[in-house]
């Protein structure tokens, strides 16, 4: 196996193995996980704004859907919520979840600009 080959199998066990790095792969797994983190860097972690968004974009979010990526999200440490009230949060993303968020970000403008890897 050549060097780089070896170096990549370490990364892919480490990430399919370490708790955290496998807890945040399986929450990006999930419908609209990639979505959330993206309305969290636009400051849309409130589900009213979140819904209008999307609403503006044509594209569905459903309401349970976006409260459970949200928890999970929290969980993972890529944001966390404030309470409007008894029964409404606010959820904000965290320096870590800028982090992830501009590398999703960056990934897909990648793609969207038509560019491929010259690994």
């Amino acid at each position: 196996m050549k060097k780089e080959e070896k170096e990549i199998e370490e990364k892919v066990i480490r990430i399919l193995t370490d708790e955290k790095l496998s807890a945040i792969k399986a929450m990006l797994e999930k419908d609209h996980a990639i979505d959330c983190m993206f309305l969290l860097m636009l400051g849309r972690g409130q589900w009213k704004y979140a819904k209008e968004f999307m609403k503006k974009l044509g594209l569905t979010l459903p309401d349970g859907t976006f409260r459970s990526r949200m928890m999970e999200i929290e969980l993972n440490g890529l944001s966390r919520h404030e309470n409007i009230d008894a029964k409404k949060r606010r959820w904000i993303v965290t320096e870590f979840g800028k982090h992830v968020g501009k590398l999703l970000l960056g990934v897909f403008s990648h793609m969207a600009d038509g560019g491929d890897c010259n690994c």
